[in-house]
Formats: C-alpha cells, structure tokens, sequence
C-alpha cells in the first residue's frame, strides 16, 4: 500500500517508524510546526527530521489546507495512519484514500477521546489504560475500533511511567492494523457512543490544587503532572510551590481545606477534602516541592511552622 503519514511528537515519531520498518511504501509524512505549547516541549521526537532522514517528503501544516488536499491527490495513498495529529482533518481528505484514516489514539476508546487522555485517566483513578487503532470517520476518535491494548495502571505509577508503556504499543499496533487493512478486512468494532468522553487539552493552569478535592484525588494529580510535564502546584505565602512527591496521610484530619496542619512520616500534611471540617478526610501529606527557582526540597523545609494555608492564588 501507498501510505500517507499524519503525527505530530513522539507519538507520530513512533508511528513513522512503524510505517517505515513494514513492508508498504511511505510517500508524505503531515506534520505540525514546532510549539511552544508546555505540553507541545514534552516528548517532542521530530517527525519531519525522521522523514527527511528517510528520504520521505514533508509538508507542514498547524491544519489541512487547499494546498495539502492537492498534494494529496498527486500521491494517490491508499490509506492515510495518523497519531497525535492536532487538529480536525475534514471529510475531504478522510475519504480520500481507498483505505481511509487508520487513527492511532492514546486511550482505550470510546473513553477519553480528545487530548491528554493519559494524564486525565490516571487523575480519576482509571486501573487501566491503552491505545486504540480505529478508522477515522467525521466525529473526532469516533470511528469503529481496528485493534485496541490495556496495560494495567499500578498505584504508584505516574504518567511518565504511563507513556513509556503505552508508547511502546504503538508499533506492533500499527503494524497488525496495516496487515489487517491490506488483508481486505472490514469487519471493525464500532464504538459505544454511549460510553464515549470527550477531554480538553490540558493547560498549566490545571495543575493548580484545588484543595476541596479529597487527598486521593489529589495525590493522583501530583503522580499525573510528574515531571518532565508541569507539575502540580500551590500557592504558600504568595510564592508558587510545585508539588513533586505526595501521599494520602495515614491519619484522618478536621478543618479547613489547605491548611498546613501536622507532620507525619516524611512530609506535611495539609487538610483536603470537601467534607473535612467533618473530621471524615484523609490529609495529603506533601513529602518533596520545588521551588520558583528550581530548588527541590523536602517539605519541611519550606513549610516550618505548622498553620497558615496553601491557596488557589497568591
């Protein structure tokens, strides 16, 4: 088959070089500009530079254009693979090719189309998580599922851990999809829309703690935001404080949410949860930050006297 390639990242990074270990001919890989985005700096293997390395055309785009349909007509695929491409591509190009849009999507779909589907999962506790090929139709991670894998979510892992382990689905992925396709099957799974979820892309400002969330929720926050993404953070005397290492205190705490309250083990435990001036609530016990300027430390050394409050705002 005549292959056209859509991606953007390591993710479309990943899924080049599938396209380009198989046996079908790879003859225009699509792929956005770089970004300045805070998420868009984060596993930003080039897609163009291993195109160009492989003597495969390129063509940038932020979003299909005239221009890109005729040069997409001129190549003539036979199917278009796409993964982490950022933006709609319209109906014109999806029923272009014979095959159509395989898409390749970081979640187990229907649930968590969109984007950041791995920082979103694992922020609600989700036990697993995956990578779904389907065919592209004009709803967005909507068309009917190809092949899909899980891979379980330990209770300590954080989306780093995530993204190295559903990453490296993405070739045998890509692969038994491609032998499916050229096979003549069409036999897909459509999705059930009525367990289908949508998510925004996700922004700095979403990692700032709101502390009525209970303290699991939160400690799932911080693993989510683990470095190299921005971490989660707080505010503390008008100076922001980025949370790097939490867990859920083995004590129950009353008060006011955000409260500095009490040492336990390693770290600080600050009362969380809408409910806790109940005295119901697990603490979130805040065992290493880093600081404005880069520091990391040990919580004690930033919180020293126990009282005061960790806020929203400066």
């Amino acid at each position: 088959m005549r292959v056209v390639m859509f991606g953007y990242q390591t993710w479309g990074h990943r899924t080049l070089q599938a396209l380009l270990d198989s046996r079908h001919d790879v003859v225009l890989a699509v792929t956005h500009p770089q970004s300045d985005h805070a998420y868009e700096k984060i596993w930003s293997d080039s897609v163009a530079e291993l195109a160009e390395a492989h003597g495969v055309p390129v063509v940038l785009r932020n979003r299909p254009d005239d221009e890109l349909l005729l040069t997409l007509k001129e190549v003539e695929p036979d199917l278009i693979v796409a993964n982490n491409w950022r933006t709609w591509i319209p109906p014109e190009i999806f029923s272009l090719p014979r095959y159509g849009i395989l898409n390749v999507h970081d979640s187990l779909l229907p649930a968590y189309a969109g984007f950041s589907p791995l920082i979103w999962a694992l922020i609600n506790g989700e036990k697993e998580v995956g990578v779904t090929a389907h065919m592209m139709n004009a709803e967005l991670d909507a068309g009917d599922i190809v092949l899909q894998r899980a891979i379980p979510v330990g209770p300590g892992d954080t989306t780093t851990d995530l993204f190295h382990r559903t990453v490296d689905l993405i070739a045998p992925i890509v692969t038994e999809s491609l032998e499916l396709i050229a096979s003549g099957r069409t036999d897909w799974t459509p999705q059930d829309r009525s367990k289908a979820s949508f998510f925004h892309k996700r922004s700095v400002e979403d990692g700032n703690i709101d502390w009525t969330w209970p303290a699991e929720d939160i400690e799932r926050l911080v693993r989510a935001q683990s470095d190299p993404y921005p971490n989660a953070f707080t505010y503390y005397k008008g100076e922001r404080v980025r949370v790097l290492k939490a867990s859920v205190s083995t004590g129950i705490y009353g008060g006011t949410p955000g409260r500095v309250f009490i040492r336990e083990g390693d770290g600080i435990v600050i009362v969380a949860g809408a409910e806790a001036r109940r005295g119901r609530s697990h603490g979130l016990v805040i065992e290493q930050v880093r600081t404005e300027d880069g520091t990391d430390l040990p919580a004690g050394e930033v919180f020293r006297t126990m009282g005061g409050y960790l806020t929203r705002q400066p």
